[in-house]
């Protein structure tokens, strides 16, 4: 028997940022061309996308509040409300194309505006305080593309348009560390506090103190930066995003050796874990953009965060979420804390 008024049963996911698409789950609608099907969010339309009995596909519009009550609405009347959450911006008129970066001395943010390869723009590195304020570094660097902060709490950057990696001191001046690094992209440190670079022409470097520079392994070149982060394991995790919907994350060994350690991704990006070992990557999975979850045990994938262009993600000291967008970044409150390095998180 159809229901007098529709009823939702789930969302997915449940977490979006503003522009996400989310699939709501309903009982049986018993649609009709007078339905007048609507779909809103704390009170703002959503637009719908497809639309069947016991399904409706609908994108979030932009929204101020860090959740939303979502209702469907059909001739017969309004449904239950079912909450999402929703991330809060911090910024935008950015231009990042990998993670950004928590400093760990304040918490204060490290963004990027890359510019296009060989791009000179008069502000390239940013930090977003806590407070929200945006300040611009005043050292110049071209095309930033990876940073991080190192075991001492320095900050590093990679050049792609020039195949470096630099030390930024005192947000003032770029030391170079290390050259000849490719079109130099991704950035991480594992235990000891050695240096990784990944190259998207296929290579990861492992840069020795001294800047002296070696190959660490290859895979197949990207179409985008690499991206690479250090698991609890101490393994590194490396995305190289291209055009097929079933990309590899691989998983490097100590001496060298590749795993391909999920498959089934569209043009993965910006890698994380938290402390129980989960991967989160910004990618698409099944047609749905957003962040993904890779469930450390069974390895298991789940569309988890809903959102477009997302590039990169880092988590906070206070079990934030920050989502990295092409142009914008937010924030979701969802308790979940990053793996430790040194006093930082990544």
């Amino acid at each position: 028997m159809m229901n007098d008024r529709a009823k939702i049963t789930a969302i997915r996911p449940e977490h979006a940022i503003p522009g996400g698409e989310i699939e709501i789950r309903v009982e049986e609608l018993g649609l009709d061309p007078d339905s007048g099907l609507l779909c809103h969010a704390n009170g703002l339309a959503c637009q719908i996308n497809a639309a069947s009995n016991r399904r409706i596909v609908a994108t979030l519009p932009a929204l101020d509040d860090s959740s939303a009550i979502v209702q469907i609405e059909t001739s017969k009347g309004e449904s239950n409300g079912h909450v999402v959450s929703v991330g809060k911006l911090l910024t935008n008129e950015m231009h990042i194309v990998a993670n950004p970066a928590i400093d760990p001395s304040d918490d204060a943010l490290i963004l990027t505006r890359s510019g296009s390869r060989g791009q000179k723009l008069e502000h390239t590195l940013f930090r977003l305080e806590t407070d929200g304020f945006l300040d611009e570094l005043s050292v110049e660097i071209m095309n930033p593309t990876g940073v991080a902060f190192g075991p001492t709490g320095a900050l590093y950057v990679t050049n792609r348009a020039e195949g470096t990696v630099s030390r930024i001191d005192r947000g003032e001046e770029a030391v170079m560390i290390a050259s000849g690094l490719g079109i130099a992209s991704g950035i991480a440190f594992d235990r000891e506090g050695t240096m990784f670079v990944g190259d998207r022409s296929g290579t990861i470097y492992r840069v020795r103190e001294g800047g002296s520079a070696e190959r660490f392994a290859t895979i197949e070149p990207s179409v985008a930066a690499f991206h690479i982060a250090f698991g609890p394991d101490n393994r590194l995790y490396v995305s190289s995003p291209g055009f097929a919907s079933h990309d590899f994350i691989y998983a490097i060994d100590a001496d060298g050796y590749v795993e391909n350690y999920v498959r089934g991704l569209g043009r993965p990006q910006g890698l994380a874990f938290d402390r129980d070992g989960n991967l989160f990557a910004a990618a698409t999975f099944r047609g749905r953009h957003g962040v993904v979850r890779v469930d450390a045990e069974r390895k298991e994938i789940e569309h988890f965060i809903s959102g477009n262009n997302v590039v990169g993600l880092c988590f906070t000291r206070n079990g934030e979420m920050v989502i990295a967008t092409s142009e914008s970044v937010y924030s979701l409150n969802l308790g979940i804390y990053g793996t430790l390095l040194g006093d930082g998180m990544v």
